[in-house]
């Protein structure tokens, strides 16, 4: 049976540091690349008929260390959510003015809502859903995060439930007819050196 395989970005130095990253266009961190360089491994046993990637560097390059970008195909709709004028910033600064502020229910100023944002996945999915055979998707995490809710033909901002770290892989796909989330946000990262 297809699948979809979603994968996030490697870490770059706004991820790390939990600020909100739309179309900045980052680098991937040393880090990032080891991990994104560990996902070629963790791939390299499936054959995907389609491979799509954002047009920002950090899920390009992810792509290209994973080993797929040869034949990828830059998508504009799966750019990251575009954060407007909380662009950089963390949660936690933005609350420090607005008390209670969440991106999944209140957008950003001058950027997306997450209807907004699911609304420019809709009809990518209905692409995904028409492809035979497995599918890689290199993007951002809270982009993802409402593809999968979208695949999962729920609300754009239930993509709140589903957290998503750098490098991680996902999968969605079928039982029967039924549009499922066959894996969630595993971690192919190399371990960390110890001593």
């Amino acid at each position: 049976m297809s699948e979809i395989v979603l994968v996030r970005h490697g870490e770059t130095e706004w991820s790390r540091s939990g600020r909100h990253t739309g179309r900045t266009d980052l680098p991937l961190t040393p880090a990032g690349e080891a991990a994104a360089t560990a996902l070629a491994a963790a791939l390299g046993d499936r054959r995907f008929v389609t491979v799509l990637t954002s047009p920002l560097r950090r899920a390009a390059d992810t792509c290209r260390l994973a080993g797929l970008a040869a034949d990828a195909e830059v998508v504009p709709e799966l750019r990251e959510w575009e954060y407007g004028s909380y662009e950089g910033r963390t949660t936690a600064d933005i609350r420090s003015q607005r008390p209670g502020w969440s991106i999944w229910r209140d957008g950003a100023p001058a950027g997306e809502t997450a209807t907004q944002v699911g609304d420019r996945v809709d009809p990518l999915i209905d692409r995904l859903r028409g492809v035979d055979g497995d599918v890689a998707v290199f993007s951002h995490g809270h982009l993802l995060r409402v593809l999968a809710a979208r695949w999962l033909e729920l609300p754009a901002a239930q993509g709140r439930c589903f957290a998503l770290d750098t490098a991680a892989v996902s999968a969605l796909g079928w039982e029967r007819e039924t549009p499922v989330l066959r894996r969630w946000n595993q971690s192919t990262a190399p371990d960390p050196p110890s001593g």
